[in-house]
């Protein structure tokens, strides 16, 4: 006794009940996103703009994207028929770099409030480096490329008018960018006058 008939809720079903079960079923998806939209606000998130916070997790990307492409130069340079060990220790090192910059993003984002959303890792676009000088010169237009990344980042902290991001970006990044496509500058110019071919090649990887 008691139970539905065809789908339909008994008579003596208060209407009340009937109701509230038509309120839950039409509004379930809205409450469910109602639900995921609180559980995604963060208590201390203040003066920080979802445009600032996409563009954090654009740029954690990049630095993981950065960091791909100079593992895949430093286990390019260290095979038997390459084998310049200065090439392999210069690009790991930059690979932990990169990392770590993603890393010091990630805390960054959290530290705001915002919600760290990691995206897919692009492929680096070629396997085969070349020589010292062309790995060098790919690093440098890397280099630039993240450079160009951060300073996008810059100006959309300016636009949101949010100098704590700016002033991070400054004092963790810009400078070292700065530095970084320096150095490589350097190395190029280094070596070229060494000379060209695999003598030249040599004595610069040696140094």
């Amino acid at each position: 006794s008691g139970s539905p008939v065809c789908g339909r809720a008994r008579p003596d079903l208060p209407l009340l009940h009937v109701s509230a079960l038509s309120f839950i079923y039409y509004f379930s998806p809205f409450l469910q996103e109602f639900n995921r939209f609180i559980i995604m606000c963060s208590q201390i998130r203040q003066n920080y703009s979802e445009d600032c916070e996409a563009s954090i997790n654009k740029q954690i990307n990049m630095e993981l994207y950065a960091s791909y492409v100079y593992l895949s130069m430093s286990h390019y340079y260290d095979r038997d028929d390459i084998s310049l060990p200065g090439m392999v220790k210069f690009c790991k090192d930059n690979s932990d770099e990169e990392r770590g910059h993603a890393q010091k993003l990630m805390k960054y984002q959290n530290s705001r409030g915002g919600r760290i959303v990691l995206q897919a890792i692009a492929a680096p676009t070629m396997q085969e480096w070349g020589s010292a000088l062309d790995g060098l010169q790919a690093a440098l237009e890397l280099e630039k490329q993240v450079n160009q990344s951060l300073l996008d980042l810059h100006s959309t902290a300016g636009t949101a008018s949010d100098p704590h991001l700016t002033k991070f970006l400054e004092d963790e990044y810009l400078e070292e960018q700065v530095q970084a496509i320096k150095q490589l500058g350097d190395m190029i110019t280094q070596l070229k006058r060494a000379g060209p071919g695999d003598l030249g090649e040599y004595l610069f990887d040696k140094n």
